[in-house]
């Protein structure tokens, strides 16, 4: 405003009210038009100076009207502005407020999962330890397992061979080396194939070997202890006689033997009457029986053991109990493969059946033909040892 062309005052009123709108702008516009008075009236000095006085009177009004209304605006926008300034700083406030909350419930928060990552942080090594262990167990459970398998297979087969050496059980010693090469397989480690070969090698010595059939030779032991306590003795009150022919046989047997002399020597069938063949075959079969029933008052028997016949019943008794013993022997050392006892067993055996024992009887006969068989039995048969595999497996497990 200091910037406006200034008129020399007339008076001091006119000064005063020029001064007091540039003084401030708090005035309202009403005063601002008070202040401007008009100059008393005066006689006019001159036309021009009335000229110049009009249009600055206008400017004078027409700025105090501008800052009237700047004033006013002014006043209205500082109004909006702390309205708008409280309503902000309330609604900080209350921003402020929820902040102080959500931030107080995500510290609650983060301390419940400092805790939980703690907890999980200290599960965490202990599973990592229990880790390590499980796989240091394992290490050693791989490294021993080789061990416990090769451990056990060494004591089945050492086994077989006892067995194979002094029971002579070549089908069991087999069945040990098939388990221990099915054991080996399941590893497929090339460091097995030594033992393997080995294996294989015994298991084909045990199959090239002739077969004894040691059982079927055990069962007729087992038959003949099961007769001897029905063998007839010589010591018996009644020995068993032999056999007499059938009489329908005999009867076949003679017209057999009339037809081979020839038809003169037969006499023709129209000579005898019926009655007289029947009286005839009659007579024939009362004198038979009577010869038979003489024969049996009277006996002559050759014995060359004249004590086999004056046994008591007690010793008879020792005696059948004393065979029995002697099969059972005999049984033994088969099963054993021991062929010097089973020999002389048998041969025991066979001896006191022929001594004391009544030979013509069926039973007695059919007993010593049984002993016969089982005595041409071959058990003179050299069994081969496992020493390849078993040697194999010991120098594995001794390799450092």
């Amino acid at each position: 405003m200091n910037d406006l062309p200034t008129i020399p005052d007339s008076t001091p009123e006119s000064a005063q009210s020029a001064a007091k709108p540039a003084a401030g702008a708090e005035n309202a516009a009403p005063a601002a038009a008070a202040s401007v008075t008009p100059p008393p009236a005066t006689p006019p000095s001159s036309p021009v100076k009335n000229e110049m006085q009009r249009p600055l009177a206008i400017a004078v009004i027409a700025l105090g009207v501008l800052l009237a209304a700047q004033t006013w605006s002014s006043h209205t926008q500082v109004r909006k502005l702390r309205e708008e300034m409280a309503r902000r700083l309330q609604q900080g406030d209350t921003v402020n407020a929820d902040t102080g909350k959500v931030v107080h419930a995500v510290q609650e928060n983060t301390k419940e999962l400092q805790i939980k990552v703690g907890m999980l942080e200290n599960k965490q090594t202990e599973a990592q330890s229990q880790q390590l262990a499980l796989e240091q167990l394992y290490q050693d459970l791989s490294k021993n397992r080789d061990e416990w398998a090769l451990a056990e297979i060494e004591q089945v087969l050492s086994t077989a061979s006892q067995q194979l050496q002094l029971a002579g059980n070549v089908p069991g010693a087999l069945i040990a080396l098939q388990n221990a090469d099915r054991s080996l397989s399941r590893s497929d480690k090339p460091q097995f194939i030594t033992i393997r070969r080995a294996i294989a090698k015994d298991t084909e010595k045990l199959k090239a070997l002739p077969s004894v059939d040691t059982v079927g030779l055990a069962v007729r032991l087992d038959n003949v202890m099961a007769q001897v306590d029905t063998l007839p003795m010589l010591a018996d009150e009644k020995p068993t006689l032999p056999a007499q022919p059938d009489k329908k046989a005999k009867a076949s047997v003679k017209p057999a033997v009339k037809n081979a002399k020839g038809a003169k020597d037969a006499p023709p069938a129209e000579q005898g009457s019926p009655w007289l063949t029947q009286m005839r075959d009659v007579w024939d079969e009362w004198s038979t029986d009577m010869w038979t029933d003489v024969r049996q008052l009277i006996r002559v028997r050759s014995v060359e053991t004249p004590d086999a016949l004056m046994l008591s019943p007690t010793q008879a008794y020792f005696l059948r109990e004393n065979l029995k013993l002697r099969l059972l022997n005999a049984r033994m050392a088969l099963l054993s493969r021991n062929e010097a006892a089973f020999r002389s067993d048998l041969i025991a055996a066979q001896e006191a059946l022929a001594r004391y024992f009544d030979t013509r009887a069926k039973a007695t006969q059919s007993v010593q033909a049984l002993l016969r068989q089982v005595q041409n039995s071959n058990l003179a048969i050299e069994m081969p040892t496992l020493a390849d595999s078993l040697n194999a497996v010991r120098n594995y497990k001794a390799k450092p």
